[in-house]
């Protein structure tokens, strides 16, 4: 492994990530990973990396990093305002670093997580079968904790083939990051709802409370009044919406939790994923109720999108 990138400012909360852990489910580990998976994939893709292979991911604010030899990065996801030496650089483009030069952010303008990839990939501890950090457990990443300054960033990997940079992902091929509308289908429990607990839940504003993590997104609304009986727990998916007992729903996202009781009454599609990941406390979101033949379009034009950068 060879260090890339030395950590000068870590940022609030960054931490290295891939596609997770999902095997690890049945035996109640949560499949953690990137919480905006379109972007940590275009990223990789960008710098001629498999998909698969790790990240970094920067919540709220993006890290100071000096290039420690020349390499070739991309940065997706939120706008922080990337610099490279104090100058503007365009998101979801491949560009060189050259040893010495300074990788810094400014001011957040939209998002809340944004994606760092390097060719080859970013080494990290493996734990059942995953580099993604997993700070609960301690495990995953940089020695299971989000970076601080002086940590090195090396890759996993030689780089599959020569430096090429000036690849891009279109404006058009993104998800729409300023949206506040996240598609949904109709949840396994939606019946208990009443029928002003479904208008709400359709037609609605809720806000995301303090109460978000990478766990999920505790939201602030109008409450959804729910009947019937105690449910026995069941299996979770990132994307379901529980309705506990005083009625504000919760969006669950990547280190959700393996097992419920709650009603979940909603499941946001894949294709919304990427925007529900981008989510912090204050932001606004609606849910757009959709048919599966919908989810399946817009996930088909995601998975498109992604193949674009393959060719």
């Amino acid at each position: 492994m060879t260090t890339l990138l030395r950590v000068v400012e870590p940022g609030l909360f960054t931490t290295i990530q891939d596609l997770g852990r999902p095997h690890a489910i049945a035996s109640g580990v949560p499949p953690g990973g990137a919480l905006d998976r379109f972007a940590h994939s275009a990223a990789n893709l960008l710098v001629g990396n498999d998909a698969s292979l790790a990240t970094l991911e920067c919540t709220v604010t993006g890290p100071h990093l000096v290039a420690e030899r020349a390499c070739l990065i991309a940065v997706t996801g939120a706008d922080f305002d990337l610099r490279v030496n104090d100058r503007p650089v365009p998101m979801w483009t491949g560009f060189l670093l050259g040893q010495g030069d300074h990788l810094t952010f400014g001011a957040r303008r939209h998002g809340g997580r944004a994606y760092i990839a390097v060719s080859g990939g970013i080494a990290g501890d493996r734990w059942l079968g995953s580099v993604s950090t997993s700070v609960m457990a301690a495990r995953g990443g940089m020695h299971g904790r989000i970076l601080i300054r002086g940590d090195a960033i090396e890759t996993a990997r030689s780089a599959s083939g020569p430096a090429v940079s000036g690849r891009e992902l279109g404006l058009t091929l993104r998800p729409d990051y300023l949206s506040e509308a996240l598609h949904a289908l109709p949840g396994p429990h939606l019946k208990r709802l009443g029928p002003d607990g479904r208008r709400h839940l359709f037609q609605s504003q809720f806000t995301v409370t303090r109460n978000a993590d990478r766990m999920g997104c505790r939201l602030d609304g109008p409450a959804l009044d729910m009947t019937g009986d105690e449910l026995l727990s069941f299996g979770l998916v990132a994307g379901a919406v529980q309705v506990p007992v005083r009625g504000q729903p919760i969006l669950l996202t990547a280190d959700h939790q393996t097992a419920g009781g709650y009603p979940v009454v909603a499941i946001v599609i894949t294709a919304s994923l990427p925007i529900a990941g981008q989510l912090v406390p204050g932001d606004k979101v609606s849910f757009d109720e959709v048919t599966i033949d919908d989810a399946l379009g817009m996930r088909r034009r995601q998975e498109a999108a992604l193949a674009s950068l393959r060719d």
